[in-house]
């Protein structure tokens, strides 16, 4: 029954949309409790695991999410976390994850990057940032490589044709208050 008294007798849909409705029914739409992946350095608290379990579920039906947590609950190891397990997971034979790229200011660039190591030393990271950052070919090559790349809102529009020529396995964009403009080029970028 929905908020206003009308019993909702079904719910139709096609395309995509109906496989997704599909899918969430024939799972129960059941959130599979995570643990702490393999690698994981440091302990996550209840609250942090649901988070962790979330993104998981919502990444299973090709879902992206928003982490909206309050200030200092650990938004940056629910995203480790989840990042480790992905890797962890199941694979088809022959085929790889390949890496997230994450846009965040480049006031927490570093701290990104710091985290990365305190949490998930075995994480592969690069930062694309600074005169030596590389480009074209070598910029491929090198990202190709890695778990996780960190790069900076305004070099994801600077640099956008050499971060547009990759797939990426994940976007994350930290602060996405950063792209809330949409008519802004760092937006479109």
């Amino acid at each position: 029954e929905s908020k206003y008294g009308l019993p909702v007798l079904s719910v139709q849909s096609d395309g995509w949309l109906e496989e997704l409705q599909q899918s969430v029914a024939g799972s129960g739409g059941k959130l599979e409790l995570i643990t702490a992946p393999h690698g994981f350095c440091g302990t996550l608290r209840p609250y942090q695991a649901r988070g962790v379990s979330w993104l998981a579920h919502l990444h299973h039906f090709g879902l992206g999410a928003c982490l909206a947590d309050d200030m200092g609950l650990g938004k940056t190891i629910e995203l480790i976390a989840f990042l480790l397990k992905e890797r962890e997971g199941p694979k088809v034979e022959g085929s790889s994850i390949g890496p997230t790229l994450l846009v965040c200011p480049l006031s927490v660039a570093g701290n990104w990057q710091k985290e990365f190591a305190r949490f998930a030393p075995s994480l592969r990271v690069m930062v694309h940032h600074g005169t030596e950052r590389l480009s074209g070919p070598s910029f491929q090559e090198a990202a190709r490589g890695q778990d996780v790349v960190i790069t900076t809102y305004s070099l994801a529009q600077q640099d956008e044709q050499s971060l547009s020529s990759l797939p990426w396995e994940l976007l994350v964009l930290v602060e996405a208050q950063n792209i809330k403009n949409p008519a802004a080029k760092q937006t479109q970028a």
